[in-house]
């Protein structure tokens, strides 16, 4: 795995952009120069961000999201599984 995380992935099995093993890593994002912790799925080359609004879940059960545009940064929140750093 490189260092570097996708320009899009979601957290939604359902989802195309959805890879179980990078989530497993963990995923920082930084929108607009804040630290989030809600977002469901990002873009980095679009700067757009998926995040959850509250507790509330559509009729289908899935948290209710809200799309916002601006600065994307990702990056892993534990280094790759062959990177030994010391």
């Amino acid at each position: 795995m490189s260092d570097t995380p996708p320009d899009r992935l979601s957290n939604d099995p359902r989802s195309t952009f959805y890879d179980e093993a990078l989530l497993e890593r963990g995923i920082g994002i930084r929108f607009n120069g804040i630290e989030r912790h809600n977002v469901e799925e990002y873009c980095i080359s679009e700067g757009w961000v998926r995040m959850s609004v509250g507790k509330a879940l559509d009729r289908r059960g899935q948290p209710m999201t809200m799309k916002s545009k601006g600065t994307v940064e990702a990056w892993y929140l534990t280094p790759a599984a062959g990177n030994d750093e010391t």
